[in-house]
């Protein structure tokens, strides 16, 4: 079995978090392109499903020859059996061999079908994952979704039965002109005539039609959006009664989808290439009638020439469907590649600075904003020497969370810098910076995977004793154990088939075991009960042992043995002490504990 190839950007340059190590350039100049570079690196496949689509369409093209020659074998005087029983075996024979090419060419295109549907969606899977986290936060999930599934699936489609019965169709189209001037030279006339007018009216067509299909495709990935974000927030959703509500919403969004669909089969219903096709069926008997009159042809000539203008008939057909297959598959395609391409401010700088790290943390007149809105955090400056703990406390929307992302750079600054070992962050190599760093945050996030899975995520390879001494530390040990199959249990998504309180230690349990140099809790111990608050906190305060750490928090248990206390009020540091230093002399301070 083939590896899943890697891919590297050529025509365009972004910046990514996480790359893949390169094994073939794809050419991202536009979608058409993208989708070459990769469907011509199966050149093999595609020269077995030519030679197969041109086998088919000549063979195809002997049954009206050989229908003609029985004819005249019928009409000679005496009839001549011998030739009827030629004929027939010729046509067994031929329609075998034309079944097993045909065979090699379905093989082929679907060969290639799914090979660029497994190389695009990893290609697709590894970009999202090196996007930063302002792209995650912007970019709708069900959208995401929808790009990922439903249009890698067309682009399949596109190129198996898509490409495939384009390539066939177009040699169906030239077997007349080959075949016809056989029987006299102007029997060309007409086909040649019928294909002028199909690529007119062809071109017409797929003008017309590709922004229909990119409004399919669009609607779709609404329509999923609507829907994602409804099963995501069900308990929201069902505790404020708004089912019907949210199925107004979706029925919308389905109609949308359904209506673009609708216009779609409109075009398609006003096809040219059918009518233009009776007209080039009447044309061509009339002409074979007058060259017959005037002895120039006989009857035999007359019915394999009418033979070869019905094969006229397969790409005039299987164009209502090839076409706007194709066209579905390259506004697919485009879909994809706009989310590929899409920019993201940070870089993987895999050459930067990988040292082991001792812990030292410098904030030097940071900015941030998201996006082009409100300053979230102004002038921020402090120092937080290696080894120390230190509590980040403040109102709801001070900015609390966002300034301990930008450590790890889960976000950039907008000014200023972050500065760890007096090394800036954007220099780090950002994979040994967050390997050195670990983030509990409000919002746990476990996997659907055995607890044992969960703990280990940020060290796959630990050791069962290791997972378990990180359970212990984390107080998580006594209740894992209560289950049934104990670290193996498999939980839910998110953690949903555990409490609050147990997801947070087992968060805390895998940010023991990566052992990092900077550990930040977001608020990790707001669902803590009281009984186990005691335990949690030794927990955390051995855990902080060595290391420098970050709290989040309004806990005056753990606000007291902080080092260091930073206050943030509407994004600005407002004060920098100690607790009983604070106290006495910030406002700020005071008014937090008031409220």
């Amino acid at each position: 079995m083939n590896t899943s190839p890697y891919i590297i950007m050529t025509a365009t340059t972004a910046y990514a978090e996480f790359t893949l190590p390169q094994r073939y350039k794809t050419d991202r100049s536009s979608p058409v392109r993208w989708l070459a570079s990769h469907a011509f690196r199966h050149w093999y496949l595609w020269i077995v499903m030519a030679i197969g689509a041109f086998s088919n369409a000549a063979l195809a093209a002997a049954i009206p020859v050989y229908t003609g020659q029985a004819f005249n074998a019928v009409l000679a005087q005496p009839p001549r059996a011998e030739i009827l029983i030629r004929i027939a075996l010729l046509i067994v024979g031929t329609q075998i061999l034309r079944s097993m090419l045909q065979l090699a060419r379905n093989f082929g295109a679907e060969l290639i079908g799914q090979r660029l549907e497994r190389d695009i969606r990893d290609e697709l899977y590894a970009s999202l994952l090196g996007k930063s986290m302002t792209f995650h936060s912007l970019q709708p999930m069900g959208d995401t979704m929808a790009r990922a599934t439903n249009d890698v699936r067309e682009i399949n489609l596109m190129f198996n039965p898509g490409i495939n019965l384009v390539v066939g169709s177009f040699n169906f189209l030239i077997m007349p002109l080959l075949v016809a001037p056989r029987y006299h030279p102007t029997l060309i006339l007409v086909p040649l005539c019928y294909i002028f007018l199909y690529l007119l009216a062809l071109a017409q067509y797929l003008h017309e039609l590709q922004p229909i299909t990119a409004g399919v495709r669009k609607t779709f990935g609404t329509m999923n959006t609507r829907l994602a974000e409804a099963l995501d927030g069900i308990e929201t959703v069902k505790g404020a009664a708004q089912e019907q509500a949210e199925v107004t919403r979706f029925a919308r969004a389905a109609r949308a989808f359904r209506d673009a669909f609708v216009r779609q089969g409109d075009v398609e219903a006003r096809f040219l290439p059918l009518l233009l096709l009776g007209l080039a069926n009447a044309a061509g008997l009339v002409h074979a009638i007058i060259l017959f009159r005037r002895g120039l042809i006989d009857v035999g000539n007359i019915v394999a020439y009418m033979g070869l203008l019905q094969m006229l008939g397969f790409p005039t057909f299987v164009s209502l469907f090839a076409y706007s297959q194709v066209s579905s598959g390259i506004s697919a395609g485009a879909r994809i590649l706009e989310l590929i391409k899409r920019e993201t401010e940070l870089d993987q700088n895999a050459a930067g600075y990988a040292a082991g790290m001792q812990g030292s943390i410098l904030f030097d007149r940071v900015c941030f904003r998201y996006g082009d809105g409100e300053p979230a955090l102004e002038h921020i400056s402090f120092e937080v020497e290696p080894g120390q703990t230190v509590a980040i406390v403040g109102q709801t929307g001070a900015g609390k969370t966002t300034l301990v992302k930008l450590v790890n750079r889960t976000y950039d600054v907008c000014g200023g810098s972050v500065r760890v070992d007096g090394v800036d962050v954007r220099d780090w190599n950002l994979e040994a910076l967050r390997r050195q760093i670990s983030i509990i945050e409000q919002d746990i996030f476990l996997f659907s995977r055995s607890i044992a899975e969960n703990i280990a995520f940020g060290q796959p390879h630990a050791t069962r004793e290791q997972i378990v001494e990180a359970a212990k530390a984390a107080q998580a040990h006594e209740f894992i154990m209560a289950f049934k199959d104990g670290y193996d249990t498999v939980i839910g998504e998110r953690g949903v088939t555990l409490s609050g309180g147990q997801r947070q230690r087992l968060a805390l349990a895998r940010a023991f075991l990566t052992d990092p140099r900077i550990l930040i809790l977001d608020d990790s111990t707001s669902a803590i009960d009281s009984d186990t608050e005691d335990k949690i906190q030794r927990a955390i305060y051995a855990a902080a042992h060595g290391r420098t750490t970050l709290i989040i928090t309004h806990r005056l248990s753990q606000i007291r043995w902080a080092d260091k206390v930073v206050v943030l009020r509407k994004g600005r540091v407002a004060a920098v002490g100690t607790h009983e230093e604070l106290l006495e002399r910030s406002e700020a301070y005071r008014r937090i504990f008031a409220e």
